[in-house]
């Protein structure tokens, strides 16, 4: 696993720093194979947390125990004091917990504006009337250009979200991610498809929005994952292969096996 250029630390939390997300023998099962096998995994408040590893290690069906989307065989999930274990994916939200997804769910007849203030509607029960006249929602459209600002997109506010190139969709997505106010983000493979500019504004973005707030986030790109991680877990067949800050990680000899002849290493 080779070291990435320009290493920076960030988000790093005080010594002593809670643990804002934990999970206790989580196991997933699927009609016999174990795909997620319990895995004791502890986010500390305030860090930037990188899961890992080759593909079928666990890394998506752990981040959809998380987010709700798929309820655990076994084990519990506690988030901010809360058990929260086999809980919807909208109640989950409810609670501060924000995803975004490895490939965008956007209405490419909306603009990015209309996106985001319909994000900040949803708390409020206007969201679900999603075909109100626009002029309801425009009551959140100067907190929805902050959060279009904040992700480099309030120039194209007006644009149409279809005519977006696909690092802005991703950009827009977070933006979308942000109005729900979250303490802890979830990224699935925030870089996935992108080109290198893309992915190395996209960095600059996640360690802009991750102050103040908790980011757990899956990545094959291993420059992606030692530029911002303060924490990296890595998973192999389901459980946890080794875990520790990215320079301890990716000396350590059990992962280098794990990823040797992986397409995952070297990008």
């Amino acid at each position: 696993m080779a070291r990435p250029d320009a290493r920076k630390p960030v988000g790093t939390a005080p010594a002593g720093s809670q643990t804002l997300l934990q999970t206790t023998a989580l196991t997933k099962e699927f009609s016999g194979f174990t795909a997620v096998n319990a895995v004791d995994l502890a986010v500390r408040e305030g860090t930037i947390h990188a899961l890992v590893g080759p593909n079928g290690a666990g890394k998506t069906t752990l981040f959809n125990l998380l987010s709700g989307f798929l309820h655990p065989t076994s084990g519990t999930i506690n988030y901010a004091g809360t058990d929260i274990t086999g809980k919807p994916p909208e109640q989950i939200a409810h609670l501060g917990v924000a995803r975004s997804f490895q490939i965008t769910s956007l209405f490419d007849q909306m603009s990015l504006r209309e996106h985001v203030e319909l994000a900040l509607a949803s708390p409020t029960g206007m969201g679900r009337q999603w075909w109100s006249p626009s002029r309801k929602l425009a009551v959140f459209a100067p907190r929805a250009m902050e959060l279009l600002e904040q992700v480099g997109l309030a120039p194209q506010a007006a644009v149409l979200a279809g005519a977006l190139p696909y690092g802005q969709k991703r950009a827009l997505e977070l933006a979308i991610a942000l109005a729900l106010e979250p303490r802890l983000l979830l990224l699935d493979e925030p870089t996935a498809g992108m080109g290198i500019e893309d992915i190395d504004r996209t960095i600059a973005l996640v360690k802009q929005i991750a102050a103040g707030r908790t980011v757990v986030f899956v990545d094959h790109n291993m420059h992606v994952v030692g530029s911002l991680a303060d924490t990296v877990t890595v998973l192999q067949a389901g459980k946890i292969l080794a875990e520790g800050p990215y320079d301890q990680v990716r000396n350590d000899e059990r992962v280098v096996t794990a990823y040797l002849g992986s397409a995952d290493v070297g990008h």
